[in-house]
């Protein structure tokens, strides 16, 4: 009986030093509390991955498709410019004067429906159209009116003495300079009536 009692406090005594090297908890909520948000972003970090998958699984083909649309859409561009060419501009042959009335050195003005200003003049004999020529009468350097002289046989512009030759050419001034012509007009000659071509776009 004695012997049972000396094992037994024997071995109190040794879970009582045991306990010494026990680690001792001084905050067991703080801890709770902490795992339970690391527990909880870990939660959260699981639910968002699958969303960043799904987009990024969207964006790649959109991007794809993107690319694709651009290159057929360049593609079909060039083939419709290649199967459907832009038409050229109609000419639409207006009425200027009976060539009788038009002799040689005058010159008369006419305007577009469009409002372009134009001078025609006459500058050799014989009722065929190249005895007549009609040009722009706006100079290209600045705009100013030209107007045709006959003692010259010339375009002049009063404005800065530029001069243009039967042609519409430039020949001195400031449209010599900057190699500046006068825009010309296709003409024709049917029984004694001299026409002028006007393109569609000039009839707007």
């Amino acid at each position: 009986m004695a012997t049972g009692k000396k094992i037994l406090r024997a071995l109190l005594n040794f879970g009582s030093r045991f306990a010494i090297f026990r680690p001792r908890v001084k905050h067991p909520f703080k801890i709770y509390k902490f795992s339970a948000e690391v527990g909880s972003m870990d939660r959260q970090a699981e639910g968002t991955q699958p969303t960043r998958r799904g987009f990024l699984g969207w964006l790649a083909p959109s991007v794809m498709f993107s690319g694709l649309a651009a290159g057929y859409g360049t593609l079909a561009g060039f083939a419709a410019r290649f199967l459907y060419p832009t038409r050229k501009a109609e000419e639409n042959w207006q009425f200027v004067a009976n060539v009788s009335h038009l002799t040689i050195g005058k010159s008369m003005s006419f305007a577009t429906p469009g409002g372009s200003k134009i001078v025609v003049a006459r500058n050799q004999e014989g009722d065929s159209s190249e005895s007549f020529v009609a040009l722009s009468s706006v100079c290209p350097h600045l705009g100013c009116s030209v107007h045709w002289e006959a003692q010259n046989n010339r375009f002049f512009c009063p404005c800065h003495n530029g001069a243009f030759d039967p042609s519409g050419k430039a020949t001195e001034g400031p449209p010599a300079s900057a190699n500046q012509s006068l825009k010309k007009f296709p003409l024709k000659v049917e029984n004694g009536i001299l026409y002028i071509a006007i393109s569609s776009d000039s009839l707007a």
